[in-house]
């Protein structure tokens, strides 16, 4: 499936980028379909892989429909230009390194439209690993604002959002983690494991 996006760059002219989408694997529900979770693939993987190990999670969640699409194949920069499978293009990870708002919006777009054909009663979600998680908390802002990234509405509800291994486009928070949330970290454990001599 292919999708157009439009952006203005300088002078009068628009310029249009088009991604082809690879193929999309489904995994059925082998229970009463009570949710449809897109999951999303890293950088240079496919959805092929990631439906291999959902059909291993139908043992636990005999609900969930699993709907594995594969990116476009395109350049990325931080790879000097390879080709390979990418949600969007990635020049650097820095807290001031560009990002690709148009790719966003292309695969967020993407996996919006994989979601807006489920029946009305049943909850949806998107998760992914890496990129994919990228992709799966940018689709998370998108519908908290009720807009992409371009200003189109963002027209699905989601129940449930994963990131594995992830970040925030555009959050330019990095990595980092914040003393405070690692002192709670630190109190969760010394709580949860009963540790005997720490200050909870």
């Amino acid at each position: 499936m292919s999708y157009s996006h439009q952006t203005v760059g300088s002078g009068s002219r628009a310029a249009r980028r088009t991604f082809e989408f690879g193929r999309t694997h489904v995994v059925r529900p082998k229970g009463k379909h009570q949710a449809t979770i897109v999951w999303l693939h890293g950088l240079g993987d496919n959805g092929s892989r990631c439906s291999v190990v959902n059909t291993h999670r139908q043992s636990k969640v005999k609900q969930i429909k699993w709907i594995c699409p594969t990116a476009p194949t395109r350049p990325v920069a931080i790879l000097g230009g390879f080709p390979c499978t990418a949600w969007f293009d990635v020049g650097e990870l820095s807290d001031d390194g560009p990002e690709d708002w148009e790719g966003l919006d292309a695969s967020a777009a993407h996996i919006a439209n994989l979601l807006s054909t489920e029946p009305a009663d049943v909850k949806v979600g998107i998760g992914g690993f890496s990129m994919g998680a990228a992709v799966a908390l940018y689709s998370a802002t998108c519908c908290a604002l009720g807009r992409y990234g371009n200003g189109i509405p963002y027209y699905v509800n989601l129940r449930a959002v994963v990131g594995l291994s992830g970040w925030l486009p555009g959050s330019r928070l990095g990595h980092y983690t914040v003393p405070k949330e690692m002192d709670e970290v630190c109190n969760w454990l010394t709580a949860r494991l009963g540790l005997e001599g720490s200050r909870a």
